[in-house]
């Protein structure tokens, strides 16, 4: 299974607003030259980080993205979901079949992954690694 570079950008620019930007927006350029992406690219990830409700993006002369909510609760899951949806990673050819075995298997791993990126928190990680918060 492989996340798209999408989800990549997301979980580092939503580490970053939550570590060390907490308090203030940044804009798009600056978010994307500390990646080493296209502005245009990454505008189109924090569309969709805004629309999650993750982020707010504020106009003017100190406007940016920031951080909505409380920055401790956004898990690893939120974001993925933002990027990727919510859809199922297997798609079973016996879907219909609630006997198929290996349709079991592959869900239940499915919800153990989710479990542990819910569980895993952003501002946790930041935490770990020494940022400043």
């Amino acid at each position: 299974m492989k996340y798209s570079k999408a989800t990549n950008y997301a979980l580092h620019t939503m580490l970053y607003l939550i570590a060390v930007a907490a308090d203030r927006a940044v804009g798009v350029q600056q978010l994307a030259e500390k990646q080493g992406v296209s502005p245009t690219y990454l505008s189109k990830i924090l569309t969709k980080l805004v629309k999650a409700g993750l982020i707010e993006s504020a106009s003017g002369a100190n406007g940016g993205y920031r951080v909505k909510g409380r920055k401790e609760d956004i898990s690893f899951l939120d974001v993925i979901h933002a990027i990727e949806g919510t859809t199922s990673l297997f798609e079973c050819c016996e879907s219909e079949n609630p006997h198929c075995l290996i349709n079991h298997v592959m869900v239940a791993a499915e919800e153990d992954m989710e479990r542990h990126l819910k569980n895993a928190k952003l501002a946790d990680l930041a935490k770990q690694a020494g940022l400043s918060l």
